[in-house]
């Protein structure tokens, strides 16, 4: 049996470890047992968790297996840790990462600090800029075939530390547990949902894709977010070419590269014209294409650049139509904004950040559900679709800040009522 203290764990980390799980949130594992169920026997489910990492003897329970559709009529498999194993997770996530990160190639941008996906969406554009051929790389069912033997050669570079390598060995054959309570074995493969997942996906691909590349074509800059990949090229001789090597350095990693939503792409600008069928492309929630713009003469041209994609958009408006409206009758506008603006923010945050008018169009949708609140709540106005709208522009001019898209410029003041004037024009009437 080993010794209780086999291993130097502090209880530190582990109280680190949690209070990073606490603020990512999720749902309950197999055990059902929620962050909130856990913490009510906060110091006793870490001493548990300590006391077993420390002495070698921690066993992570099965993970739950959920499918999650996906845009394309798909399901993508999701497993979600308990939450105690989250936990263990992140303390080894915490441990190994001083260890691999400095590693990374610098065009990869996911799970690293001080870099983020809007930094990879801004390399995009400048290289798109540059460069008139992209390869939009897309691996088939990546962390579900994560090839388990060269994901451990690939940490044994780095990873120094024996009981780390230990649990992480021990997950990677953790079996998932289906709704009616069955055991799928796992061979191969990282759970999407789990805490250490991340990590080791990033770490495989640095091998199979980052590193391999900068060996054999050291001009080829890329950026890569996860398995998200851009590839940019010279020609289109030369794309369709990166396209074959890439596919068989893949197939050597036993990855293997979807033909369907790979594709070639040129970013077509003003410089010339050039007959080819595909000119856009996804990457990381926004969408690279042709698009107008004006220099700074004032002259109109034909610009390659980001905007907010067509499905983060459906995202967007998904969850504005969940927003009860039922229940916003009962609140005040100062409540709904303290309970929406949070999210109103992250996504000006984010879509924001390049060609901020596209969003500004879509967080419209806000602002007419917000005028649904004024019909709801006021009786004199249930009739008046568009008088609603303006009862709601004259609140915005008193207080422009009370949303978080307000204060950023999307209010519904003269721009609607443009829009709607003959609608206008015909309640005044009838008034």
């Amino acid at each position: 049996m080993k010794d209780a203290k086999s291993f130097e764990i502090s209880k530190q980390l582990v109280m680190e470890a949690f209070k990073k799980v606490k603020a990512n949130q999720g749902t309950s594992g197999v055990d059902d047992v929620s962050i909130m169920d856990f913490e009510q026997k906060l110091r006793n489910n870490l001493y548990k968790i300590w006391n077993r990492m420390s002495s070698g003897s921690y066993l992570p329970p099965p993970v739950k297996l959920v499918e999650i559709p996906k845009s394309d009529g798909g399901k993508r498999p999701l497993g979600i840790p308990t939450v105690a194993d989250r936990v263990a997770q992140m303390v080894v996530v915490m441990t190994i990462n001083p260890m691999i990160a400095p590693h990374f190639h610098e065009d990869s941008f996911a799970y690293q600090e001080k870099k983020s996906a809007l930094d990879a969406v801004a390399k995009a554009k400048e290289r798109c800029y540059l460069l008139h051929w992209v390869v939009d790389l897309d691996i088939k069912g990546f962390f579900d075939n994560i090839d388990h033997e060269l994901l451990i050669k690939a940490m044994e570079k780095h990873i120094k530390c024996p009981w780390s390598m230990m649990y992480i060995k021990r997950w990677l054959k953790v079996p998932y547990q289906l709704e009616d309570g069955t055991l799928v074995e796992r061979t191969k493969g990282v759970p999407q949902g789990s805490v250490i997942g991340p990590v080791l996906s990033n770490l495989f691909l640095h091998y199979a894709f980052d590193e391999w590349i900068k060996r054999a074509q050291p001009d080829i800059p890329f950026e890569r977010y996860a398995d998200d990949i851009i590839v940019h090229c010279v020609s289109e001789k030369q794309a369709r070419f990166l396209k074959r090597i890439i596919k068989g350095r893949l197939a050597d990693c036993k990855l293997e590269l979807s033909e369907a939503k790979t594709k070639i792409v040129y970013c077509k600008k003003n410089h010339r014209e050039i007959d080819f069928e595909c000119i856009s492309f996804d990457f990381l929630g926004y969408t690279f294409k042709p698009r107008k713009a004006l220099d700074l003469h004032g002259e109109m041209f034909l610009n390659f650049s980001p905007a907010i994609s067509k499905r983060a958009r459906t995202k967007i408006w998904s969850v504005v139509r969940k927003w009860n409206h039922g229940i916003w009758v009962q609140m005040t506008l100062e409540e709904i904004a303290s309970h929406i603006n949070p999210i109103i923010q992250g996504w000006i945050n984010y879509y924001g950040k390049f060609n901020a008018k596209e969003l500004k169009n879509v967080l419209m949708r806000v602002n007419m559900k917000l005028a649904r609140w004024v019909r709801n709540k006021f009786k004199g106005f249930r009739k008046f679709k568009v008088q609603s709208i303006h009862r709601l522009g004259d609140i915005a001019l008193t207080k422009p800040d009370l949303f978080a898209h307000w204060a950023w410029g999307v209010r519904p003041t003269a721009s609607l009522r443009n829009r709607n004037k003959l609608a206008i024009d015909r309640i005044r009437r009838a008034v």
